[in-house]
């Protein structure tokens, strides 16, 4: 007896017979079946397909994705793979019974007790929600919020938070991030989105730099003026002129020390002035979050420059 009269084919198989297409329609020559394709070995005629694609349905781009479901992320302490109970409704839109509504409410309690498994996970979890909100309010893109949540993570592992603010931390990151890429961020702008007072983040931040040795990269005026100059509504040609003045004060050495937003701030003061835009001192030194000293004494240094 055969081994085939024994043991059963099934459609997923790599090999299988075909007992309907034992022979080609077009030339009678013999015909191979595998798990993509009937093929006739004589003429190369594709007798049928296999409808059935046991390939995945997403496009993967890196290592981490799974079949189905999104994927993963840092910016969750469980990496996204959490399961959340819905409310009201079904799958399909309707409305649920009072008696199906209270069991997904135990339903969804015993998830909330079981979803941390200690409080460390709880502070993580806590923690970057807060790096989440303030990257929201600071509108950055996702790849620095990963970033940040990512150096959260390594502060909680090297036990940086005991006797810190969990807040103060996740804002530190948020800035830790964005110098590490060179974003246009001051650190007044991370604390006014944050719920904490400066005196902590700046503790934070000054811990995460020295204990995890960011490679954090100096903020030039250059930076800024793209940002400043959008808030102000200036044109281009304003735009262009503050960013050279910004670019040639930077290579002679004058920016050394001071406030990158401030120096930004007079470098589109001056070039309004030479476009022909009176701005007031007080609406740019607003915008950039300086005093109207400040900005006249950079002024003055970018005259004494004449570039």
């Amino acid at each position: 007896m055969a081994i085939r009269d024994i043991y059963e084919t099934t459609f997923d198989e790599d090999v299988q017979t075909d007992s309907n297409a034992t022979q080609c329609p077009e030339c009678n020559g013999q015909v191979t079946t595998n798990a993509v394709e009937i093929v006739c070995e004589d003429c190369g005629l594709v007798v049928d397909e296999q409808r059935i694609d046991h390939g995945p349905e997403w496009r993967g781009f890196d290592d981490e994705r799974e079949r189905t479901g999104a994927p993963l992320t840092a910016a969750r302490h469980d990496r996204g793979l959490s399961t959340e109970i819905g409310r009201g409704t079904d799958a399909n839109g309707n409305s649920l019974s009072e008696q199906k509504r209270r069991r997904l409410f135990r339903m969804r309690r015993e998830q909330t007790r079981g979803r941390f498994q200690s409080k460390a996970e709880r502070n993580l979890a806590h923690g970057l929600s807060e790096v989440r909100r303030i990257s929201s309010t600071l509108e950055l893109s996702e790849t620095i919020r990963d970033q940040a949540c990512q150096l959260f993570r390594s502060a909680q592992n090297e036990d940086l938070l005991q006797g810190r603010s969990i807040e103060a931390m996740a804002a530190a990151s948020v800035y830790g991030a964005c110098r590490c890429n060179g974003r246009p961020r001051t650190l007044d702008d991370t604390i006014d989105s944050a719920r904490v007072e400066q005196s902590r983040v700046t503790n934070a931040y000054t811990t995460l730099n020295t204990e995890l040795g960011l490679p954090a990269q100096p903020v030039t005026p250059s930076a800024f003026v793209p940002r400043l100059a959008s808030e102000l509504d200036v044109s281009d040609q304003i735009r262009q002129r503050a960013r050279q003045l910004a670019e040639a004060s930077e290579s002679t050495g004058a920016t050394t020390g001071v406030r990158p937003s401030g120096f930004a701030a007079a470098c589109l003061y001056k070039a309004g002035r030479e476009d022909g835009r009176w701005l007031t001192q007080s609406d740019i030194a607003e915008v950039a979050n300086v005093s109207v000293v400040t900005v006249r004494t950079h002024r003055d240094t970018l005259d004494e420059l004449a570039v």
